[in-house]
């Protein structure tokens, strides 16, 4: 086995990308971070788009300073990244038109257009995926509906943020499974793009790339680029690319347990030897998505996330009251439980700007009153998130047919604390959470079994979980968040 192998692993989320050095030397894995940048979607006119050259200019200083640091000694380079997002090229390699943010609001618009082309129960049926705007599916159909043909007939390739990313390090052209897996525009049973769908929307197959397992050698850095910046030909390995399998790949979960990969989005799961597609994961808009090689497939519903505390803390920086996280959870402790809960998944909530405002509409549809002070807009957030998970569990639980009894919380909502204790109230059920930097951890492990040197995804969890602090909550005051939980179902019928 080699020992003290170094990679770099880019980890690319909806508000800030991370790269990292990871360092593997037998018996323990660590992450050094190297650089860190903010990211945001981009208002312009009716969109939202990602700034791809401030991203791929952010990637490159990554790569050079890891160099700088480590000269000649990182082995490989992987990238992750949220989904669905993708850019289109030319045969050149140029890129035709900025690329669109998931949360940009054009699907909405031809909602029942797209919804007339392919109904949504069976749109699920071929793909297995959730039915949601932010699909890639619906952005490329909208396309389309937006009159943007030409752009579409002047494409040579659609790549995800990630493998585009890698096609202008290396020039090679691919798709990775997991990212390709949610698009809506995959098929589990033939593992290939989905004819059915492709056909619907009149997308050319050929558009798409030809589809890779993660822990695939794509190439090297291109040439012109090491000669630029004065570094070794580095491998590029595609990794599990859908930063949710790269994350649920490093949750060291005990057997029965449920994972939730926690940030912006909270993705509750669990992991299966195989899809599960039904009339049921459609009513309840489960998702199937791709993992890693093995029993690694993943059941799960996208619960809307820390996305809600994330905007009522940018709304209230706006206005001149900076809070910091712990500082949300003091408030937020200190506030009246269970006075306002929302269903955290409704659409009205999907977009950016003034959550409070939001928040407060909508309880006051509901309860003819509403919360007032940010420690109360924060604690109906966090005790309808908790909820929520717990209505998603049962879901799971009853679609797998398989008892859990752990959750394992991962990434950056694991470092909440009052978080972790309202879900381990709420769904009575042990949650452990850790690590923090799950994604690339996830990124990292597959690049060190694709170098061979570890030998399963058990060896790396086992590694993970004796190298990262991993913190258990135990459930207190079940029947009191029983009651509320009966109370959550019918207030959003969700019984």
């Amino acid at each position: 086995m080699e020992i003290n192998i170094k990679i770099l692993a880019f980890d690319l989320g909806g508000s800030s990308g991370k790269i990292y050095i990871a360092t593997y030397s037998g018996n323990n894995m660590q992450l050094e971070e190297i650089h860190r940048f903010t990211n945001h979607g981009i208002a312009l006119g009716s969109s939202i788009y990602w700034d791809f050259l401030y991203i791929y200019t952010n990637l490159v200083i990554g790569i050079k300073k890891a160099n700088m640091l480590y000269p000649g000694e990182i082995k490989s380079i992987g990238i992750d990244s949220f989904c669905n997002d993708f850019g289109l090229i030319n045969r050149a390699g140029d890129l035709l038109m900025p690329i669109h943010c998931y949360r940009d609001e054009r699907t909405l618009r031809y909602k029942d257009i797209l919804d007339h082309i392919m109904p949504p129960r069976m749109r699920h049926q071929y793909s297995g995926n959730q039915n949601s705007p932010s699909t890639t599916l619906m952005h490329l159909a909208s396309m389309r509906e937006a009159g943007q043909e030409k752009i579409l007939s002047s494409a040579y390739k659609l790549l995800h943020i990630p493998d585009l990313l890698i096609y202008y390090l290396t020039g090679n052209i691919a798709s990775e499974y997991t990212i390709a897996s949610v698009s809506q525009m995959y098929d589990y049973y033939t593992q290939t793009w989905s004819e059915e769908i492709l056909k619907a929307y009149k997308i050319p197959k050929s558009l798409l790339p030809n589809i890779i397992k993660p822990g695939t050698h794509v190439g090297t850095l291109r040439k012109e680029l090491r000669d630029e910046w004065n570094l070794p030909p580095i491998e590029v390995i595609a990794v599990c690319e859908h930063d949710t399998a790269s994350a649920y790949l490093a949750a060291p979960c005990k057997d029965n347990s449920a994972i939730i990969s926690s940030g912006t989005w909270c993705l509750t799961g669990i992991e299966s030897n195989h899809p599960i597609i039904n009339k049921e994961t459609f009513m309840f808009n489960i998702a199937n998505e791709g993992g890693y090689p093995g029993p690694h497939h993943r059941i799960l519903k996208c619960n809307m996330g820390l996305w809600l505390i994330q905007e009522v803390r940018a709304y209230y920086a706006s206005v001149g009251q900076e809070y910091t996280y712990l500082e949300l959870d003091i408030l937020a402790a200190q506030a009246s439980p269970f006075t306002y809960l929302i269903n955290p998944d409704d659409e009205v909530f999907f977009s950016q700007g003034n959550m409070p405002l939001r928040i407060q509409e909508k309880c006051m549809e509901v309860y003819g009153s509403c919360p007032q002070s940010v420690g109360e807009i924060v604690r109906c957030i966090l005790e309808s998130l908790a909820l929520k998970f717990c209505w998603t569990i049962d879901k799971l639980e009853h679609i797998s047919t398989k008892p859990i009894v752990h959750i394992q919380i991962t990434g950056g909502g694991c470092q909440d604390k009052l978080l972790g204790q309202y879900t381990a109230n709420a769904c009575n059920r042990f949650v452990h959470c850790g690590p923090v930097d799950a994604a690339a951890l996830g990124n990292a492990t597959v690049q060190f079994l694709s170098h061979k040197a570890m030998n399963s995804v058990k060896q790396a969890r086992s590694i993970i979980a004796k190298s990262y602090e991993i913190t258990t909550y135990y459930p207190t005051d079940t029947s009191l968040w029983e009651q509320q939980y009966q109370h959550f179902l019918k207030l959003y019928h969700l019984e």
